[in-house]
């Protein structure tokens, strides 16, 4: 990894890359996903009015990523490890603005206080330290500050040679907004696609809620799992 040749791999964009040199390199590794089909009208009321709830077939949902979060760093600068990697869980849903579809962070946790100050300072994101800890086949997360809680014990299955339009949906974004005061911004991302595999889920406990939002295992609708990808962004753009 780190050659960059994944950036002349773009037929599965829904646009093209930006003009501009990227801003950030980093890999979002050992990924898994948990997808929630929710009402839109608790929803509506987490996400900034100038977003647009964005829907498949009609249907609104926002889903749970957990990750290993490796190498990130500025443009022409070195990673350090101890900052640079760190587990991370993130709770997102789907938006879009100007018709470009990216996601919209309900929640971030990362693994390291450090990690979590300095990605929220240098991004805007709303980062936060939380004790996330990964064992073979396991992620654990508790925050006690906010009540949640996610257990989940899984096995990696068969890899998803045809992706349901669903699958692709859910997963193949290529930016995230952001609400900074009065004004939104988007960070264009670019990676390769997502090589997905199914997913057996062992053993779940997960409570994450958030207002209106509840989510428990009972409403995992459908699970993903991913080795990883190279992913670079560009400095954000006022929408």
């Amino acid at each position: 990894m780190g050659n960059f040749d994944f950036l002349t791999d773009t037929a599965h964009r829904p646009w093209q890359l930006p003009k501009g040199k990227w801003q950030y390199y980093q890999q979002w590794n050992d990924a898994l996903f948990l997808h929630f089909q929710v009402d839109d009208n608790s929803l509506r009321k987490l996400v900034p009015l100038g977003l647009s709830l964005d829907d498949f077939q009609g249907n609104y949902y926002v889903s749970l990523v957990a990750f290993k979060m490796e190498k990130i760093r500025p443009r022409l600068l070195p990673s350090w490890s101890y900052i640079s990697d760190f587990y991370e869980i993130n709770l997102r849903t789907y938006v879009k603005k100007q018709d470009k579809s990216g996601v919209y962070f309900l929640n971030i946790e990362a693994e390291k206080a450090l990690s979590a100050k300095i990605a929220r300072m240098l991004s805007g994101l709303p980062y936060e330290k939380s004790n996330i800890r990964r064992t073979l086949n396991r992620y654990h997360n508790q925050n006690k500050i906010k009540g949640f809680e996610l257990d989940v014990e899984f096995s990696v299955g068969d890899k998803i040679n045809t992706k349901s339009p669903l699958d692709c949906w859910l997963t193949e974004k290529y930016c995230l907004y952001l609400q900074d005061k009065d004004q939104h911004l988007r960070f264009n991302i670019h990676h390769r696609e997502w090589d997905l595999h199914q997913v057996i889920l062992k053993n779940i406990d997960l409570q994450y809620d958030i207002s209106e939002l509840k989510l428990c295992e009972t409403d995992v609708i459908s699970a993903h799992y991913s080795s990883g990808v190279e992913v670079v962004s560009w400095s954000a753009e006022k929408v």
